[in-house]
């Protein structure tokens, strides 16, 4: 088996837009619904990470929220992201069908 290419937190993330593209808040409150805590600046770092790496892409879209102009960073996963995703899953499923529920649940 080849290992995956993605850590834990990038295979959540492109996993949470594969859903469509999201606003960087609306995937941060998802990685939060799942436990996962992480500062702005961090999160801003793991996307600039994914978005180098070609795994996503983000773009600026300007909106008018009670009379402020906002700029507010999108993001969309690519086909490379997909790819990316799936192997990793693909990865986990093989290893959990090889070594069984260790908990013999």
């Amino acid at each position: 088996m080849r290992l995956p290419g993605l850590s834990h937190l990038q295979f959540l993330v492109i996993g949470i837009l594969r859903a469509g593209p999201q606003m960087g808040r609306e995937v941060r409150a998802q990685l939060r619904s799942l436990g996962v805590r992480k500062s702005g600046p961090a999160f801003y770092q793991l996307m600039s990470r994914l978005e180098e790496a070609g795994l996503i892409r983000g773009d600026y879209r300007q909106e008018i929220v009670e009379g402020q102009i906002i700029r507010e960073r999108h993001y969309t996963v690519t086909a490379t992201g997909v790819r990316a995703w799936t192997a990793s899953r693909d990865f986990y499923f093989a290893a959990v069908a090889q070594l069984g529920d260790a908990a013999g649940a």
